[in-house]
């Protein structure tokens, strides 16, 4: 990887860093998984942080929600629950909830999303594979490429990680995978200019 790899597996590491949540409520963490934006007191997120402590299955979610003062029909918190369940296992994980509460993203910003998208996926088939990193991503300054502890195609393999879904790792990164990775991390940047920039640098578009 050249320096420009460099400072770009770097920038997305810090980020990743800068942003990362912990706690208790995680029953699958993804360790790329970016910080949820803080609700402000009296929001429609005030449930926020009862969830985070106590939402593994439908019992812990309720009184998570309870806890925190949030009162509704038994039908209504279910339905809630589903809503948050995007897998159908019954149970919420960390990665769940921040697909749930994260906020709509602008038009602009999905845009030079996309333009990201497009510019890793050389073959124009919809999606990132390993054969389209080999024409972008130099790995061979990768320090575990460099000490020999991964091969070329782990490198390659991890970097896909970083987008691909939680729930079905296939080395397959999607449009809508890519899209839900950066929506994290637009959720904790407030201006679109500088989730702009940000993005613009990384890639270089």
């Amino acid at each position: 990887m050249d320096s420009a790899e460099n400072q770009k597996t770097s920038l997305h590491e810090r980020w990743r860093g800068r942003h990362a949540t912990t706690g208790r409520w995680r029953s699958r963490p993804r360790r790329s998984s970016p910080r949820p934006p803080t609700p402000s007191r009296g929001s429609g997120c005030s449930a926020w942080r009862g969830a985070r402590r106590a939402s593994k299955d439908l019992a812990e979610f309720v009184k998570g929600l309870n806890d925190y003062a949030v009162v509704m029909e038994k039908e209504e918190a279910e339905e809630l629950f589903r809503r948050f369940d995007k897998d159908g296992s019954g149970t919420i994980d960390f990665n769940e909830f921040l697909l749930t509460l994260r906020p709509p993203m602008s038009r602009a910003r999905r845009e030079v999303i996309m333009q990201a998208f497009r510019k890793l996926d050389k073959t124009g088939d919809g999606v990132i594979t390993i054969d389209d990193l080999r024409g972008v991503y130099n790995v061979k300054h990768h320090p575990k490429y460099q000490n020999g502890d991964w091969s070329e195609e782990q490198v390659f393999r991890k970097f896909l990680d970083n987008f691909d879904s939680p729930y079905d790792k296939d080395g397959l990164v999607t449009p809508e995978e890519f899209m839900n990775y950066y929506a994290g991390v637009s959720a904790s940047i407030d201006t679109d200019v500088y989730f702009i920039i940000m993005m613009r640098t990384a890639w270089k578009l």
